[in-house]
């Protein structure tokens, strides 16, 4: 590897956790309707401000060994493990795709995919400041960018968000209960829109696995059968995420296997 590799890697990673760190901002303030830019950062606890220097991604949360240098109130790991997981991402994202404009794409599809993901585990919901606008964004990316095509955008979002769609309408028409929430078919049309409609049988396919196998446990640990209830946002964003870090491969051989006359 060379210095300059190096340099990049270290860069990436730094950028990554620095908006961890303002993930993990948006996760805790956007649900309650609160402003992610003011008051800065404070102990939830003593509300005392939190310096510069017990704010520094990643290292703060090590070095005062996950607590409040005022108060002594410990926080949550999970701050630690946003911040280290979207520096880790934004790594992995310039590995595989290189400095081009389809990394800037994915930086910004990788950091708001992390804010939706806890966000539904915590609240159930996915917001339309992402799911929006991150249709828009996608589509915009796809039109401006060269390297992707506009149409194959305008499909990810028909199919993607038509295909959950679909299933809503048909569970509730047998069923006359809600089975998927508006959020999950705005996320899929917006997963549709940045990485093309030949990705979304790959995102389907692994997110209701994995979906299913963890609904499986919860159902067992929880008693409730067939009645628990689980976010599946955090699903299709992994299978976004799988499918954006080399999962492109499987994903072409499965669309062959079963649709060949559009390959």
């Amino acid at each position: 590897m060379s210095d300059v590799d190096a340099a990049l890697y270290f860069f990436f990673f730094y950028i990554g956790a620095c908006l961890g760190s303002f993930a993990n901002v948006v996760i805790y303030r956007l649900p309650l309707g609160e402003s992610v830019v003011r008051p800065r950062s404070h102990c939830q606890s003593c509300k005392k401000s939190i310096s510069w220097y017990d704010n520094i991604p990643i290292f703060s949360w090590l070095l005062l060994r996950g607590r409040c240098r005022n108060c002594g109130t410990r926080f949550s790991v999970r701050y630690f493990f946003v911040e280290l997981l979207t520096a880790i991402l934004f790594v992995l994202a310039y590995f595989y795709i290189g400095l081009n404009w389809n990394l800037l794409e994915a930086l910004i599809f990788i950091f708001s995919l992390v804010c939706c993901t806890f966000i539904d585990f915590d609240h159930m919901i996915l917001p339309d400041q992402f799911t929006l606008s991150g249709i828009i964004i996608g589509l915009l990316g796809a039109w401006l960018n060269p390297e992707r095509n506009f149409m194959d955008a305008i499909f990810g979002v028909l199919l993607g968000g038509g295909f959950l769609w679909a299933m809503a309408y048909f569970y509730y028409l047998f069923t006359k209960q809600e089975g998927m929430g508006g959020g999950d078919i705005k996320l899929l049309a917006w997963i549709g829109a940045v990485l093309g409609w030949k990705a979304i049988p790959f995102v389907i396919m692994s997110s209701a696995i994995v979906g299913s196998v963890v609904g499986l446990i919860l159902a067992r640990k929880q008693n409730q059968g067939l009645k628990t209830v689980i976010p599946f946002g955090p699903y299709l964003a992994l299978g976004a995420g799988l499918h954006l870090f080399g999962g492109q491969t499987i994903g072409l051989w499965y669309f062959n296997l079963f649709l060949p006359a559009f390959s």
